[in-house]
């Protein structure tokens, strides 16, 4: 198993249960490593055999920026479920963080794994 990964790609949304949190957008950060074979790629040397992380960063930034949900648990269950159904990754390890959410930590946020890396 190879692994494509994206980190601290950040991208400002609406997240957070308190009132003051849904008048603001926030900036959270997604690390993202993604299971792929890069054998085809790499003997291609072709984009279209490849797991493009610019095409998933897209995607993300898209649907992050347009989300308004209270929890980062289901913000990264939504992150985790369009990468694994639309860009076909069998597993992954997504991190996301809130920056600045707890006073005196540099962030806090969650670390989830989905699917198999067989």
């Amino acid at each position: 198993m190879d692994i494509v990964y994206i980190r601290d790609l950040k991208i400002e949304t609406v997240i957070g249960i308190f009132d003051w949190e849904r008048r603001i957008r926030q900036t959270i950060s997604i690390d993202l490593e993604m299971a792929t074979d890069i054998r085809k790629a790499a003997a291609s040397d072709n984009i279209a055999d490849a797991l493009d992380y610019k095409a998933v960063a897209k995607r993300l930034i898209g649907f992050v920026g347009e989300s308004e949900f209270l929890l980062v648990e289901t913000l990264s269950e939504k992150v985790a479920e369009i990468v694994q159904k639309e860009f076909n990754v069998p597993w992954l390890r997504l991190r996301l963080s809130k920056p600045g959410a707890v006073r005196g930590s540099q962030d806090v946020g969650i670390i989830i794994e989905r699917g198999s890396k067989d």
